[in-house]
């Protein structure tokens, strides 16, 4: 039993030296729900992809880089994805990588019209029955931590929007039953969010934000974070 992360980007400077990277971010909130082989590969570099059946399940990270620069090694994470897609394996997708999800299955990123989106931000789930497994046991509407300037301002054929915020109305989606895509990051918690919020304080005040609003209003966000959870529990052990 193996999870793959396809790292696709740092976590900002100031927090990785605190708190490190994405990967034990990730494996941290997916805690005892998982008992199989972690690895981490990062999709940046120029070597051979992990094949789309060589996991029980892919995570895809956050990133600071923008799908829309086209670079060779996304072209070549899309290519994996749409072999991920064709094999049916679980794949999760975290802001960037749901962004490249949705790009690489025939959407499109773009900036997001609505401006940044950064810090503890209501989701409110999309009326739905059932309610998608990566969201059980959570309220119809709950807090989780965001920091992006990109949106998939058009979904890809056949995806279903989950969940909503006041700035993004594709905070959530999926693809069949194997695909979830979350705009916000369950794995990074308040600390982590902060610092985040502290890091682009200048690019919020030169937008015209709020950043002491805004860091003001930072807390942990268990909710957001059990979508990782549950996404291993009821999509990746259900197979």
């Amino acid at each position: 039993m193996k999870l793959i992360v396809l790292r696709a980007g740092d976590a900002a400077a100031p927090v990785a030296a605190r708190r490190g990277e994405f990967f034990s971010w990730i494996t941290r909130e997916v805690g005892d729900a998982w008992s199989g082989e972690w690895v981490e590969h990062d999709i940046r570099k120029d070597e051979s992809l992990p094949g789309p059946r060589d996991a029980d399940g892919f995570i895809i990270t956050g990133s600071s880089s923008s799908v829309t620069e086209r670079a060779p090694w996304m072209l070549r994470a899309e290519e994996l994805v749409r072999g991920i897609a064709k094999a049916n394996t679980p794949l999760f997708g975290i802001c960037f990588g749901h962004q490249i999800v949705g790009q690489a299955l025939g959407g499109l990123v773009a900036k997001n019209p609505n401006g940044r989106e950064i810090g503890t931000v209501a989701v409110s789930l999309v009326p739905q029955a059932p309610l998608d497994p990566i969201f059980d046991g959570l309220p119809h509407r709950f807090r989780a931590n965001h920091t992006h300037v990109d949106s998939v301002v058009e979904l890809p054929p056949g995806a279903r929007v989950l969940a909503t915020t006041d700035k993004e109305k594709h905070a959530a989606f999926s693809i069949g039953e194997a695909i979830k895509c979350v705009q916000f990051h369950p794995e990074i918690d308040g600390d982590a969010m902060r610092g985040y919020v502290e890091a682009r304080a200048h690019l919020i005040e030169g937008e015209g934000g709020d950043a002491k609003a805004i860091l003001e209003g930072v807390t942990d966000a268990p909710h957001g974070a059990s979508t990782l959870r549950s996404f291993v529990r009821h999509v990746v052990r259900a197979r």
